[in-house]
């Protein structure tokens, strides 16, 4: 013990570390009969113990306070008995800063100097309403890693930065950041099993088999127990991983998008921590959003926590007794999965019977109490594009015999499984990926994109690449074709969702005309309009969204066709309002044109009888605008209308 710093005990009334200019109080809770206290450590290797006394003790809380010049240059652990704790509180973690840094297993110890100045530069929180919300999963290493990515500092929370001016064009109002806090990514073999618990009866305990013998795998997802207060270190390209994401933070809300962070809490992680943990990440880095993950969810705290009054909170599901009234005015900030949307949309992708009430909907669904979120494809399970290339799961690469990863994934290969070189297959996989992309935007609610879908990335068919540290896991950009159809095609799916609010609206639409105006805010055809074919056969379905339903009153009137059958089928739009008539503005079987153009409004006008032929599975969409003035004249003996501004 340093004879010059002085040793007192105290009462906590909360568990944590508090630095002050020449002290530190230390505050933990350590149900143990053994001696515990705290270990300091020197830059040589010292090592000084200072037991915790009954005099500062309040349950399992102990509280000890060192005092003495330059303490904030040390390093500290908590022991118990002969085991040495690291500090679930702990503000600065150091030892884990190289990605995948080592064969044998890495020592932590935490920080007491994590007071760093930072300029916010008059940072606040955008606070996108749910309504108008577009949110962009993506993993920090895997996102930019790729050297196709073509930022500076690969793998990193400023390679993310470099991407923003990309988010941003993309239309994307939200960053969902899989975890990003502090843990250790090399999975040993006899602790492996623990420390993925993500899914129930996985097995981590061979290595890959492709390799060397005896490397480490490397847990790349984050799901797991970890040092929920401190950013990842790995993912920082400068010296402070909390500068890094601060900025991050910063610079995203500069350009009016919002930072989500998952967490993952497995069963042992006490409900009051969790609501800590966030708590702090709120005040401390300033982020607008959490997704929850894990075990024993506080749904009633959450809701319940005045300083999470404006932070979206998104769960898988929300049990409605947990979550009490709101009051008028509130900011809506909770969301769930919108139930089974993801598995049952795949199917009616690939043309399954009995689909249309669930497509119906899940089109549709928007509760007053909380918003729900839309997506075909996620971290885990298969990607967009590999939605319509792989049929079964090929997970071999993870070392567990393809046991791993979902049985059941919904999807269909359009005729050949993985990569192929016959372009009516490329052709057909295109268009079914852009029928996928307008489910998600034309859905009312929040649509959701992972990483890479908007452009067709693949993982090879893996649909549990947690350990793929390498091309598969990475985001591949893409720059062909494809690639290039495909985000053009989100880029205006983006930009159509957020001209007409009709397609995002605050609530759910009643399929009723409560405004008297002769339409009803969302209605449903088919071969002849105001008729539905709902049949147990049927997969094809107009759906006709009033704009005057939108909350200014002012919107275009809008006509979706969805025909996921594999032949063309006709179908009747209703009749438009008087002085308006039906334009086509896309058709996901027709390559992407400007939909700003001229050229491209006036292609396929439905004319008088307001029948449409809709192509095999494909999406096409029309909208109302004002009528044009028009003139005929005789093409080889058949009459053509063109508009006197055309």
């Amino acid at each position: 013990m340093r004879k010059n710093w002085k040793i007192t005990y105290f009462k906590p009334d909360r568990q944590g570390v508090f630095p002050a200019s020449d002290s530190v109080s230390f505050a933990t809770d350590l149900m143990t009969d053994k001696e515990c206290g705290v270990i300091l450590y020197g830059r040589k290797g010292e090592e000084w113990r200072y037991p915790f006394s009954k005099e500062g003790k309040i349950g399992n809380l102990y509280g000890l306070r060192i005092e003495g010049e330059g303490i904030n240059n040390y390093t500290y652990n908590f022991f118990e008995g002969g085991q040495v704790v690291t500090d679930p509180y702990a503000r600065e973690i150091h030892g884990l800063e190289k990605w995948g840094g080592s064969s044998e297993k890495r020592k932590t110890v935490c920080g007491l100097s994590c007071c760093q100045d930072f300029d916010w530069q008059q940072d606040g929180p955008p606070m996108v309403p749910l309504s108008e919300s577009v949110i962009y999963g993506l993993n920090v290493r895997a996102f930019t890693m790729h050297k196709s990515s073509g930022v500076k500092h690969r793998g990193t929370f400023e390679g993310v930065i470099e991407k923003i001016p990309y988010l941003k064009e993309l239309g994307i109002t939200a960053v969902e950041l899989m975890p990003c806090y502090e843990y250790d990514e090399c999975m040993f073999p006899e602790e492996a099993q623990s420390r993925y618990p993500a899914l129930e009866a996985v097995q981590l305990i061979s290595p890959c088999p492709k390799e060397p013998e005896g490397k480490l795998r490397l847990n790349c997802w984050g799901y797991q127990k970890g040092f929920y207060f401190v950013p990842k270190a790995a993912y920082c390209a400068g010296k402070s991983p909390i500068i890094s994401f601060k900025t991050l933070v910063r610079e995203l809300h500069k350009n009016g998008m919002e930072v989500i962070m998952q967490f993952y809490f497995p069963p042992d992680v006490r409900q009051l921590y969790m609501l800590d943990v966030l708590k702090y990440w709120v005040r401390e880095y300033h982020i607008d959003g959490v997704r929850m993950g894990g075990f024993h969810i506080p749904y009633r705290l959450l809701a319940e926590e005045p300083a999470l009054k404006n932070t979206k909170i998104w769960c898988s599901y929300l049990p409605r007794e947990e979550l009490p009234e709101t009051s008028p005015g509130a900011f809506k900030n909770f969301l769930s999965d919108n139930g089974g949307y993801r598995y049952d949309m795949r199917r009616f992708l690939k043309g399954d019977e009995g689909m249309l009430n669930q497509v119906l909907f899940y089109q549709r669904h928007n509760p007053k109490e909380h918003g729900v979120v839309n997506y075909l494809a996620d971290y885990d399970g298969f990607s967009l594009y590999d939605c319509v290339c792989y049929e079964k799961k090929h997970n071999q690469a993870n070392g567990e015999d393809n046991r791993d990863g979902a049985d059941m994934n919904f999807t269909w290969n359009c005729g050949v499984e993985g990569d192929t070189r016959k372009k009516p297959i490329q052709a057909l996989r295109l268009r079914q990926v852009k029928n996928a992309l307008s489910f998600i935007f034309l859905s009312q609610g929040i649509p959701f994109l992972f990483s890479g879908d908007e452009f067709g990335n693949s993982r090879a068919g893996n649909n549990n690449c947690y350990c793929q540290d390498n091309e598969t896991g990475w985001v591949k950009w893409k720059n062909n074709h494809f690639s290039r159809e495909l985000l053009s095609y989100t880029r205006f799916l983006a930009r159509l969702r957020k001209e007409h609010p009709i397609l995002h609206m605050e609530e759910e639409l009643q399929a009723m005309d409560l405004k008297g105006c002769g339409y009803p805010d969302i209605s449903y055809h088919g071969v002849e309009a105001w008729r539905a074919d709902l049949s147990y056969y049927s997969r094809m379905m107009g759906i006709a969204l009033c704009g005057r339903y939108a909350p200014s009153g002012e919107d275009d009137s809008l006509y979706i066709a969805f025909n996921m059958h594999w032949e063309p089928h006709k179908m009747a739009l209703p009749k438009p309002e008087k002085g308006k008539e039906w334009v086509k503005l896309s058709d996901s079987s027709l390559p992407v044109t400007d939909p700003s153009s001229t050229a491209g409004l006036h292609r396929d006008c439905p004319g008088r009888d307001f029948v449409i032929t809709v192509a095999g599975r494909s999406v096409a969409i029309y909208k109302t605008r004002e009528k044009q003035n028009l003139q005929c004249c005789k093409i080889n003996g058949s009459e053509a209308k063109f508009s006197n501004n055309s």
